[in-house]
């Protein structure tokens, strides 16, 4: 059996004090009702009936509490680590990388580094195309470092001077009319970026090779249902856009996407479900819920069901009276309107903007940062024109920067 030491002896009347190996307590108190404290932080209260034996202890303080407190006030207390700095024998490489992103950030001197120091040039080349050709709208010196990076295979997510020096990196990028993600610098987001960038100069064929080749994931699926619908590649998007349910922005992006589809393709009832699941969800960006409304009242122009058209029309006039072409659509449901402007509308292209007082499928102007997403619009199928993966000319040398038309 165990043994057990315990001294407890009188120091006043009515308190006595406890010592044991851990702990050393007090207690206070007369027959029938006493308060016992120790060094551990605990305090408890009894109260009895003297004689009867029969008596009640509760817990006032079991001391956790304080510890943990304190723990918090210590962890709260203690000064965030310092951000990592090359050391005094860094390559030369990466002294001069990480002063121009993050010592004194001069991020024009990033074409020059790449080129002066083979072990930077990726680094140098992801930076450049990020941090000074895609924001000045120099379109063409961006693809000519993008493609090249996509080519060589090059995974920023490995490189170790990202893991060390810009170990929380991240990118905001919209993918799509609604759908603005952030990113980690990695293969996928160079993709998708280049993407972006062919869809914008118009070279569909090539924004799509690219797009087909990242992993599998809801935003690449995004960017590669609105190429499809730029084409006109309706099965396509059909059998990417199979089994989703309304889990997160992304796919309602989606569902309105299969919606819109199964409409060009004239299934107005798979149409009208579809853009029911987008709609199921009501906590979803006012943008795509009036995208999904506006989608569907098309579907019931398309079936001459004017009056359920105009009541979804209306619903997005209640939230935003300045969706293009709303307002002009809705007047043609008038009786003394053109009889040009009352005829159901058949044809409305690949969701972009249609005239004539046609609602358009697309979201008001300023909601997507345009820097790297054109308005979508019809576009004529062009030659491929894919990059051969060459290392750019003039390799990181800086480029005049230019303004978009």
């Amino acid at each position: 059996m165990g043994f057990r030491v315990r001294k407890s002896f009188k120091i006043a009347p009515g308190i006595r004090m406890t010592v044991t190996p851990k702990s050393v307590g007090i207690s206070a108190g007369v027959r029938g009702a006493r308060i016992s404290a120790n060094s551990s932080g605990r305090v408890t209260r009894t109260v009895g009936i003297p004689g009867s034996g029969i008596s009640h202890t509760k817990t006032l303080s079991t001391g956790s509490q304080q510890r943990t407190s304190s723990a918090r006030a210590r962890t709260a207390a203690a000064p965030p680590p310092k951000p990592a700095t090359p050391g005094l024998f860094a390559p030369k490489w990466e002294k001069a990388l990480h002063r121009a992103l993050l010592g004194r950030p001069a991020f024009e001197e990033l074409a020059q580094i790449g080129n002066e120091f083979e072990p930077a040039r990726k680094l140098a080349a992801l930076f450049e195309a990020t941090l000074v050709a895609v924001p000045q709208g120099n379109r063409d010196r961006a693809i000519e470092l993008l493609s090249w990076l996509f080519s060589t295979g090059y995974e920023p997510a490995t490189d170790e001077f990202i893991r060390k020096y810009l170990p929380s990196a991240c990118f905001g990028l919209p993918i799509a009319e609604g759908i603005d993600v952030q990113v980690v610098p990695d293969r996928d987001f160079i993709g998708l970026l280049l993407a972006e960038l062919y869809q914008e100069a118009g070279d569909l064929p090539a924004a799509v090779d690219v797009v087909e080749q990242l992993e599998p994931s809801t935003i690449a699926a995004v960017s590669l249902t609105e190429l499809y619908a730029a084409q006109g590649n309706w099965d396509e998007i059909v059998d990417l856009t199979e089994g989703l349910q309304n889990e997160d922005e992304a796919v309602t992006y989606l569902l309105i996407q299969r919606g819109m589809t199964f409409r060009e393709q004239g299934y107005p009832d798979a149409a009208r479900e579809s853009f029911k699941e987008a709609l199921r969800i009501r906590s979803r960006p006012a943008e795509l819920r009036q995208r999904a409304l506006v989608g569907r009242g098309l579907t019931y122009l398309s079936e001459g069901k004017r009056s359920m058209a105009r009541k979804n029309f209306e619903k997005v006039l209640a939230e935003n009276s300045n969706y293009p072409g709303l307002r002009e659509h809705l007047a043609s449901f008038a009786p003394d309107s053109p009889e040009s402007l009352r005829q159901p509308a058949r044809q409305f292209g690949v969701w972009p903007a249609v005239s004539g007082g046609t609602v358009r499928e697309t979201l008001p102007d300023g909601k997507v940062a345009q820097c790297l997403k054109a308005t979508s619009r019809r576009t004529t199928r062009t030659a491929s024109g894919r990059t051969a993966g060459k290392e750019p000319s003039a390799h990181l040398q800086p480029a005049a920067p230019r303004r978009r038309p």
